[in-house]
């Protein structure tokens, strides 16, 4: 069976353009979704899929022991094997957090840790699929010079290793001061043209939207539905590694909104291919300093107007005006979803509290979890409920937040769990004494393992 895929205007199926053209927007200006072919997926049976993908799954065959590939009729049918550029992205694991949810008080708590991928986040997972598309464009004779980006930090981690693995040029737009250091030298270690620009997010995004209307360097950011059909298939996953059930909720940081989207597009696939039986609940949890989406919840989604985002320990998500806002409701109204928001304060102390049952959290996921700490507290979140958390990215990236949140250095933030390294003379009798008291301050009981989903 021959499957396909190609660019639709959001507001007239009737206009269409291949994957391989260089375009973003429909004839109105709105954003281009990338639309399957139903029929031919539906020539296969749930149970039939079910068996190609779990037979694919974490294999070394080319390309179909990558997380995405290993669905690739479900998200780009049309590139050559030849020009899939792959990391073996995907397939992380699904980690049972089950003292930290005891701690929170639910019984079912899964995190699933997206940032254990190759550049550190579940940028990998999109930015496989566009570079591969592109390499595909310019073997087809496209004159494609160079891939771009804005970018708060991941976006442009994974472009330009992608970029640097496949031999296409990279140029990445950075707000200068406003990303870390492990963000900032991933891309210069892969040899992108790093510009570091004074502005903030959306500043960077409104420059690079007008250096790729010359269509010799294509635009790699969220925008470009590609993205998002690589991101999609973390909710095809989560179901998968529960045996292809469905959880009750799924609680997903929100910056751009591309991520809320692609979560959304995947489980809604798999549904209506029958490979899942019901929907679980989305929440979208933003940083109180940049939070449109929540602000635009509260009017029941009748104002989606842009902020001017204020600085936010979630660096990544400090986003005024998304780009996939609309693509975000859409998606939050069909999954009957919330959005609620964290302070600086909140998020802090979330990752803190997490880090002491073995996690490394980075500062966007803690803002998930004090998303997931308010539902609980409200009881729109029940301690019955199996809750999956979506990890965006590993904590190492941010180890800068956490030195500060342990030093007591965070502006506005009082460090309830800081556990600063304790300074002694080189004497056995001091160094017994601070072990007994550290001994008597802990709980009683031995911590038990956390197990993995694979």
């Amino acid at each position: 069976m021959k499957y396909d895929a190609w660019f639709v205007a959001a507001d007239d199926p009737a206009e269409k353009y291949p994957l391989t053209e260089v375009r973003y927007y429909s004839q109105s200006g709105g954003l281009l979704d990338v639309e399957h072919d139903m029929t031919a997926l539906r020539s296969r049976s749930a149970a039939e899929w079910k068996r190609l993908f779990d037979g694919r799954w974490m294999t070394t065959k080319w390309p179909y022991g990558s997380g995405v590939w290993g669905k690739k009729e479900w998200v780009c049918p049309t590139v050559a094997d030849d020009n899939i550029v792959s990391m073996f992205e995907g397939g992380t694991n699904l980690f049972w957090a089950e003292r930290l949810g005891g701690d929170l008080g639910v019984g079912d708590l899964w995190i699933k840790l997206c940032g254990n991928s190759h550049t550190g986040s579940f940028k990998d997972l999109g930015m496989t699929v566009l570079v591969s598309v592109v390499k595909q464009m310019i073997a087809m004779g496209k004159p494609i010079r160079a891939i771009a980006c804005a970018s708060t930090g991941d976006t442009s981690a994974a472009l330009a290793s992608y970029g640097a693995a496949a031999g296409i040029p990279t140029i990445v737009f950075l707000p200068r001061g406003k990303v870390s250091v492990a963000q900032l030298l991933q891309p210069i270690a892969h040899g992108a043209l790093v510009l570091s620009l004074d502005t903030d997010f959306d500043g960077c995004m409104n420059i690079v939207r007008e250096v790729t209307a010359d269509d010799s360097i294509y635009l790699a950011n969220s925008l470009n539905s590609l993205r998002i059909e690589g991101q999609k298939t973390v909710g095809i996953e989560i179901a998968q590694q529960f045996d292809w059930e469905v959880p009750d909720w799924i609680v997903i940081p929100g910056g751009n909104l591309g991520n809320t989207a692609a979560l959304g597009r995947g489980l809604l696939m798999a549904f209506d291919l029958g490979l899942i039986n019901r929907l679980p609940r989305i929440v979208c949890a933003q940083s109180h300093n940049a939070n449109p989406l929540y602000r635009s919840y509260l009017t029941g989604f009748i104002d989606v107007s842009p902020i001017a985002a204020q600085p936010t320990l979630a660096s990544a998500i400090q986003i005024g005006a998304p780009v996939s806002v609309h693509r975000a409701i859409s998606v939050l109204t069909r999954f009957n979803g919330i959005v609620e928001e964290a302070t600086e304060q909140e998020l802090a102390d979330a990752a803190a509290r997490a880090d002491r049952y073995g996690l490394y959290t980075c500062p966007h996921t803690a803002v998930a979890l004090a998303a997931t700490i308010k539902l609980l507290a409200r009881g729109e979140i029940r301690s019955t409920h199996r809750v999956v958390v979506i990890s965006t990215a590993h904590g190492l990236k941010f180890s800068r937040f956490k030195v500060d949140y342990h030093e007591r250095q965070l502006a506005n933030v009082v460090s309830h769990l800081a556990n600063p390294p304790m300074s002694l003379p080189a004497d056995v009798d001091a160094v017994r004494a601070a072990i007994e008291r550290r001994c008597d301050e802990l709980r009683p009981g031995t911590p038990q393992p956390q197990g993995t989903r694979m």
